[in-house]
């Protein structure tokens, strides 16, 4: 039924042929009995939504995970042996864990309802001649739609009929001017969605003008369904954080599997009862997996999230805090992210001389500068002052102010010569006073040109006209130079020099002229008097970069991270937008634009991308294109935008980076991070976020890790060591070092409680000038895993040494596992000060982190309270000891930190 189903582009077909093909008036649209008919085969004109997935179903996922499936199994065996705390402990454990991910999880099916929310609710439509409001839902392909200032196109439609009809497609674009839009065919089929000037698209907003279309399209038939179905294609990749946790639980599973598999067979060797090995078997289970490790990264990202927050950059999930401070590559669109999405006037050319105009955004205050840069007062300047008071008249773009906050209503790149006069002072409400104006001639495709006629306050008739340069010049007969009107052909090389000049900067040009009326001019007044001009003079006007953003690019540089510009715009502005702002280094930097895209196949595309920092005129398939080019090549990807056109790259991107307060609400819940502030500055405060949060949770799994290692350890020793004894069957009974929820206790308390501290534990000095980490990196890269097993052994060492002397001296089972206990507590609490640094506890100051302290102290009086409060000796089995004995094992879990610390400092062993 649509013509986007016919081989031939509809924007390179006359109306007459849609109209035909589509079986439609152009005139009088669709009779209503054709229109339910056409309903009832092509479906409502809505996006499909994809099927959420049920709260119970998503619980039910976070129980995937391996290390939970591996303590499930433990508390299965301690229900079945009877050791009911233990499997209440270790259940508690799973469901705290689970619903954690699940909480996180459960906000993140909304991409598509946001999409979905853009659709216009109402539109006109002529059915059987006659004009209706109907639900935007009920359209189908056919139906003759009007279009008018205000509304939102319900539906992808060519237009019959156009009348100064502007659309904002800039959030399916990229493109920052409302396109004017006329109704004649195109000849190129290859025409990006940017240069498709004689269609509609769905979504997008009228800014001006009016006009009527012929449905084309409805539903997933549009392009904004054409991006919903890129964006339900897209698989979201697991983040780096996801992947080293994924590939470190396969490490602990497959090595608790093995050590537990080993005691088994070495206890039914030695003749162990069932119920001894499951107890052992269970202890070795929960010695071996760190069950806090899930719940401490997700608050420790919780906590670094916040901090974000602070910073105006909001975490949708956890994991994307990580990402950034693992991402190499930063992708940004141009438009609203490093530009200011404000056409500004930032040079003047007036009759021989240069002017540089300053300011940020619309706020009308700015200096102006000569062209040796020093600050002049425009008033001083007669032909300035004479240009800029023509250009506000004949204008229809107004300055508003609200609250402080500057906007324009009206033409952007109008709204740019209207700041700058009023820049100087000059508004058209302040001329009118002394001025009349008696007619206007619109802005018109065609001529490319606006004018007024203006009565001065010596009663004289002026035309004044603004518009395209090499329009206006051609009409030209003078010029004021140095404000002597003298012939245009004497000095017309140094204008169009000045305009090619201001072309070369990337700058939007637009020249302004003038001509005395007669009252002959006057008696019929139309465009015919636009010519015998003089020119006044001439704009450079651009949408300028973020001066925070330039400064975040070279910081983005010095942490070793990459910034690839990809615009909907044209590549000579790309170009000159990314010199200004250092992403590329030469002016004549190569630029890959989308006409050259679709000429590549994926292997060309991935030989250039890592060479290439600018792509132009790109559609949403080119940057998703670049995006997979990239994560080829193994790079961490974030990819910034704000528009409805940066949806499914912002979904595929590895963390995907969203404009808060310009941004579509598509792109905003289609990203994992969103700029509060609209800053791309943001994003560095950010990765530097990111980069601490990671190292911050290897601190953990070096501290939570070497816990295990120890617990492992402790128990091993036992069994090859032979602390053992006989029951009254004479069945073997090895004397365990440690108790399972004495296990629990030291992994989830002694170690969760100052792990969180380190969550918050300030940044190293190089975090911004270490290189991105590799996306495969370990967490174990760097020696960690030598100092985990080389610490975690002589902890262990040292716990069993405690335990077997209490032993030996006649002490009961509970006495010599609180001994044990109490060592490897305090061992542990001991090595987080050398956990904290990635060199020794020598080299960082101990007291620069006082929740850290606190943490410590903390942690260590709740255990010694499990030592000596009676609920605690019921649940943990430990029992009092002697203050003698408390004092000895603190003073004796000291010595493996201070020892290999001090070792590790004086020989510079980086393994150690």
């Amino acid at each position: 039924m649509s013509t986007q189903d016919t081989q031939k582009p509809v924007f390179t077909q006359d109306v007459k042929q849609i109209a035909q093909q589509l079986n439609t008036d152009a005139e009088h649209g669709l009779k209503q009995p054709d229109a339910q008919q056409r309903l009832l085969e092509v479906g409502p004109n809505q996006l499909s939504q994809a099927k959420n997935v049920s709260p119970i179903l998503l619980f039910l996922k976070q129980l995937k995970n391996p290390l939970l499936i591996v303590l499930f199994f433990g508390a299965l065996l301690s229900f079945y042996i009877e050791h009911y705390v233990d499997a209440i402990a270790i259940m508690a454990i799973i469901i705290i864990n689970a619903s954690i991910s699940f909480v996180q999880e459960f906000k993140a099916q909304r991409s598509m309802d946001a999409l979905r929310d853009m659709a216009a609710p109402k539109c006109w439509v002529k059915r059987d001649g006659e004009w209706q409001n109907i639900a935007a839902s009920e359209l189908v392909p056919g139906d003759l739609i009007k279009l008018e200032t205000g509304t939102i196109t319900p539906a992808d439609a060519r237009l019959v009929e156009s009348v100064q009809l502007q659309i904002d497609e800039s959030a399916l674009t990229g493109e920052s001017d409302p396109v004017r839009k006329k109704v004649d065919r195109l000849d190129d089929e290859n025409l990006i969605l940017a240069d498709q000037v004689n269609m509609a698209f769905m979504s997008t907003a009228v800014t001006h003008g009016y006009g009527t279309a012929i449905v084309t399209g409805t539903g997933m038939k549009t392009e904004v369904g054409h991006i919903a179905a890129l964006m339900a294609s897209t698989e979201q990749r697991l983040t780096p954080l996801q992947l080293r946790i994924k590939n470190m639980s396969h490490i602990l599973i497959w090595a608790a599997l093995v050590i537990v598999a080993f005691i088994l067979g070495l206890g039914f060797f030695q003749g162990m009862t069932f119920i001894d090995m499951s107890s052992t078997g269970i202890s070795l289970a929960v010695a071996a997996i760190p069950e806090g490790l899930p719940t401490v990264v997700t608050i420790v990202l919780t906590l670094g999230a916040y901090q974000m927050m602070r910073s105006n950059a909001l975490a949708k999930h956890l994991t994307s805090v990580e990402t950034l401070g693992s991402t190499s590559v930063i992708c940004s669109d141009k438009t609203g992210t490093l530009t200011q999405n404000k056409m500004q006037v930032k040079q003047m050319w007036v009759g021989g001389d240069h002017f540089f105009v300053d300011g940020i955004g619309y706020e009308p205050k700015g200096p102006f500068f000569n062209q040796d840069k020093q600050e002049i007062d425009p008033h001083n300047h007669a032909q300035l002052i004479d240009t800029l008071n023509m250009s506000a008249l004949c204008s229809d773009t107004r300055l508003v102010e609200k609250d402080g906050h500057y906007t324009i209503h009206g033409l952007p790149t109008e709204g740019a010569i209207v700041v700058a006069a009023a820049k100087a002072g000059i508004t058209k409400e302040k001329l009118l006073n002394d001025m009349d104006i008696a007619h206007s001639f619109p802005f018109d495709s065609s001529r490319k040109m606006m004018s007024v006629i203006v009565y001065d306050q010596h009663n004289q008739a002026w035309l004044y006209v603004k518009g395209a340069p090499d329009v206006v010049m051609s009409r030209c007969d003078h010029i004021m130079m140095q404000g002597e009107k003298q012939s245009f052909d004497k000095h017309q090389q140094q204008a169009h020099d000045a305009v090619a000049n201001f072309a070369q900067q990337a700058l939007r040009t637009l020249a302004v002229a003038c001509r005395p009326l007669t009252e002959a001019d006057l008696e019929n007044p139309d465009t015919a008097l636009e010519t015998e001009l003089t020119l006044m003079g001439i704009y450079g006007i651009i949408d300028p970069p973020r001066p925070e953003a330039t400064i975040a690019v070279k910081d983005c540089h010095s942490a070793g991270i990459s910034v690839v510009m990809i615009t909907g715009d044209h590549a000579e502005t790309a170009r000159a937008i990314a010199y200004q702002m250092g992403i590329v280094k030469q002016a004549d930097a190569p630029v890959i634009t989308g006409a050259a895209l679709n000429a590549m196949d994926e292997q060309q595309l991935f030989d250039q991308v890592k060479d290439v920092r600018i792509f132009a005129r790109v559609t949403p398939e080119h940057k998703l294109r670049i995006v997979r080019a990239l994560q080829a090549h193994g790079e961490v990807v974030a990819m910034t935008g704000d528009g409805v056109n940066d949806a499914p790259a912002l979904r595929t991107a590895d963390i995907g980076v969203a404009m808060g307060l310009s941004g579509t609400g598509v792109a905003k819940e289609s990203a994992d991070l969103i700029l509060l502030d609209d800053n791309f500055a943001t994003i560095v405060t950010a990765v530097r976020e990111g980069r601490r949060i990671y190292d911050n949770i290897r601190k953990f799994i070096r501290q939570a890790l070497t816990a295990n290692v120890s617990e492992v350890s402790a128990l091993l020793f036992a069994f090859i060591l032979i602390s053992s004894t006989f029951d009254e069957a004479g069945n073997l009974v090895v004397l365990l070092t440690l108790a399972p929820l004495m296990i629990l206790w030291v992994n989830l308390v002694s170690d969760g409680i100052p792990a969180l501290a380190l969550g918050i534990d300030g940044a190293e000095s190089d975090v911004m000038k270490r290189k991105p980490r590799p996306s495969n990196e370990s967490f174990f890269a760097n020696y960690l895993s030598h100092r985990i097993i080389i610490r975690g052994l002589v902890l262990g060492a040292l716990t069993y040494a405690v335990f077997n002397y209490a032993i030996e001296q006649g002490f009961s089972l509970e006495y010599a596992q609180t001994l044990a206990f109490m060592t490897l507590i305090f061992g542990q609490l001991f090595h987080i000060f050398d956990a904290r640094t990635f060199t020794t506890l020598y080299d960082r100051n101990p007291f620069s982190n006082v929740y850290l302290l606190w943490a410590v102290a903390g942690s260590g009086a709740l255990s010694i309270a499990m030592v000596y409060w009676p609920y605690g000796q019921l649940v943990l089995g430990t029992t009092s000891v002697g203050f003698d004995h408390l004092i000895m094992v603190i003073a004796l879990s000291a010595l493996p930190t201070l020892i290999l610390s001090g070792i590790k400092k004086a020989s510079n062993l980086r393994w150690l």
